[in-house]
């Protein structure tokens, strides 16, 4: 399997699946996916729309995606008002909003590398969380049964993921110029603890996400 060469790291990580469980992103699939009220309600409209957003760009191009094809999709359920509830700059729960609401510098560096004037690319970004959140699942079951890692190892973990993932999913990995899903720049950066950039975290997944698929 190809996967993106290393820098080592001499530090053993103890129990990391347990970070991994409370990042932003898992608090926020958590709080919405999990909970019996209405963002329940919320989090079953987005899974919709994560749906036809996916198949759509399985069976086409992300470059030709627009709000409407996007709401024929999710058809009997998609609607105008219901797409700019999930997307947009009104859209209710948003995962950037997640981001800035944290207020530390690496989750803000986050939020500005995928904050989005476009609701269709914003909803893109959203559903590679979507699609990869099973295989993001795996990987923190392997890690904690693991036990201590490097912080190469757990780096190759991340890699391995994406790779498993985007070979599952090929149009939507490539989707937006490849941009790996926001929860793995978000692990990656956790892993180096302050010694990678946003910036720097999401030049590096994409980059493998193009070497590998």
């Amino acid at each position: 399997m190809s996967m993106t060469t290393l820098a080592p790291h001499p530090t053993a990580t103890p129990d990391f699946g347990k970070e991994l469980a409370f990042t932003v992103v898992s608090r926020w699939h958590r709080k919405l996916s999990a909970n019996p009220t209405a963002k329940r309600s919320h989090w079953r409209t987005k899974t919709v729309y994560f749906d036809a957003v996916a198949s759509l760009v399985a069976t086409g191009s992300a470059n030709q995606l627009t709000w409407k094809s996007i709401v024929d999709a999710a058809a009997p359920h998609g609607s105008r008002s219901t797409f700019y509830e999930v997307a947009g700059a009104h859209a209710r729960h948003p995962l950037v909003e997640a981001f800035i609401g944290e207020g530390h510098t690496d989750s803000i560096q986050v939020a500005l590398e995928y904050r989005r004037s476009d609701a269709v690319a914003q909803l893109l970004d959203e559903t590679k969380v979507w699609s990869y959140w099973s295989f993001r699942e795996r990987m923190v079951k392997d890690i904690s049964a693991a036990g201590p890692l490097s912080p190469e190892a757990l780096e190759a973990h991340v890699c391995d993921s994406l790779t498993r993932w985007s070979r599952a999913n090929q149009p939507l990995a490539a989707a937006l110029g490849h941009t790996p899903p926001i929860c793995a720049v978000e692990d990656l950066m956790l892993i180096r603890k302050g010694r990678i950039t946003a910036v720097r975290a999401v030049a590096q997944l994409t980059d493998h996400l193009r070497r590998t698929m």
